[in-house]
């Protein structure tokens, strides 16, 4: 609900909007040229900061005009008197420039706020600059030294920045959580985890049928559990995104994420466990002589295009493992029929070794944590998913179309072919 404040605010703007549309008075400003020779003895840009001020108080004052009339004159649709002058400030660039504005009061003593002052006094674009300077590496104790641009600016202390990123990055992550799915085609969905501090951040990114990718949410839990991802799932559903459609999923091999696609998506989920995962969990069994090996036959089998070639050659080094170490042959006989799930649909080789791991969603965490390297403590709350939130955009700005995306058509189709010959069994069963 707002506040009085917030609503008399919004009036005073659009006030001025009218006033801008229905009557559009001409401004004009006058800069005499040696003030302008001065203002460029330190760069056009100052030249500029300094014009802009001038600018805004000339708005004001038209404003000031409209409502109140020319000084010392008889007006007859005049809506309130001059009131004396304050110190106020405007929102330059990130930083809070004081300027002086001119009060007006009503008929009856009340004040009467100028639409054109909350303008320039909007806190949104300094908190989206905040954010975004943050966001490029730049930490709340050197704020002000690297954006500070007028001699007399304020606001952009260690304790204003903070401030007003919390703000601006709660509204981001607020932002990327609400944003609808359902007009999204997606092929495939990328879920997996990141740990933060002894937190797991559970993020979803949905690779489109035209290869583009986006973020689709995020859940904080203490792990991997079934139930973290089922309610980040749940979340997807009720934003729009239909699970009765086929799609790929790409998991990083737990059996949490697994059991909860499989809750939400039946039937026309095709899991595909990464194979890095399963690459890393075999190998970490061995002892060091004969790590090496092993993550070649691994690799050379992942890289066969034949289904039957390649889970031929993942049972070959099965029976190797045994003999060997038989923990780490029990790791890889572990889900092992799913991490070959792109070679069962016969996905083309360029797409194949995209879909066949998590990679496309580490380098969105790759980014998240460049994005978070200046945080040095973190606090109970919501600063953990502000900040993997705030990461996570930033990474998705900078995404391109995954490899072999041109091939996304036969992935579709083969998996249509599967659903279908399920479907028709399933009838005939019953039949």
């Amino acid at each position: 609900m707002k506040k009085q404040y917030q609503i008399e605010q919004q009036r005073a703007v659009q006030q001025f909007r009218r006033i801008a549309t229905e009557h559009n008075p001409d401004i004009q400003m006058i800069l005499p040229l040696a003030d302008i020779v001065g203002m460029l003895q330190q760069g056009v840009g100052n030249l500029l900061r300094e014009a802009g001020l001038a600018l805004m108080q000339t708005v004001m004052e038209e404003e000031v005009r409209h409502l109140a009339g020319e000084r010392h004159q008889q007006h007859e649709a005049r809506r309130a008197h001059r009131w004396g002058n304050e110190k106020g400030y405007c929102v330059v660039d990130g930083q809070k420039v004081p300027i002086r504005r001119t009060r007006l009061r009503t008929a009856d003593k009340r004040e009467q706020r100028l639409g054109s002052y909350e303008l320039f006094q909007r806190s949104g674009p300094l908190q989206l600059g905040v954010w975004d300077k943050m966001m490029r590496g730049l930490s709340t104790r050197n704020y002000g030294a690297v954006v500070k641009d007028f001699q007399d600016a304020y606001g952009i202390e260690k304790s204003a920045v903070s401030e007003n990123f919390i703000e601006a990055s709660r509204e981001k992550v607020k932002e990327l959580m609400e944003r609808p799915l359902g007009e999204l085609r997606l092929c495939a969905i990328v879920i997996d985890g990141t740990p933060f501090k002894d937190r797991q951040m559970m993020v979803a990114l949905g690779i489109g049928c035209d290869g583009r990718k986006t973020v689709l949410g995020l859940r904080e839990g203490a792990t991997e559990n079934t139930a973290v991802v089922s309610s980040l799932l749940s979340e997807l559903v009720e934003r729009g995104m239909d699970f009765s459609i086929p799609r790929l999923y790409i998991l990083d091999g737990g059996k949490a994420l697994a059991a909860a696609v499989r809750k939400h998506a039946g039937e026309a989920a095709f899991i595909q466990r990464c194979q890095v995962h399963k690459k890393r969990n075999v190998v970490d069994h061995l002892p060091e002589e004969h790590k090496a090996e092993v993550r070649r036959k691994l690799q050379n089998a992942y890289a066969m295009a034949d289904y039957d070639e390649a889970k031929r050659a993942l049972q070959k080094l099965h029976g190797e493992l045994m003999d060997l170490n038989p923990s780490a042959a029990r790791s890889l006989e572990e889900g092992l029929e799913e991490t070959l799930t792109v070679h069962k649909l016969r996905v083309p080789d360029q797409l194949r070794r995209t879909l066949c791991c998590t990679n496309v969603i580490e380098s969105a965490f790759s980014i998240v944590e460049t994005v978070c390297r200046n945080v040095k403590r973190w606090r109970p709350g919501d600063q953990i998913e502000r900040w993997v939130g705030s990461g996570l955009l930033v990474a998705e700005r900078q995404f391109r179309k995954v490899i072999g995306h041109r091939q996304i058509p036969l992935l579709l189709s083969s998996m249509a072919n599967v659903v279908s010959k399920k479907s028709f069994a399933k009838g005939a069963a019953v039949a």
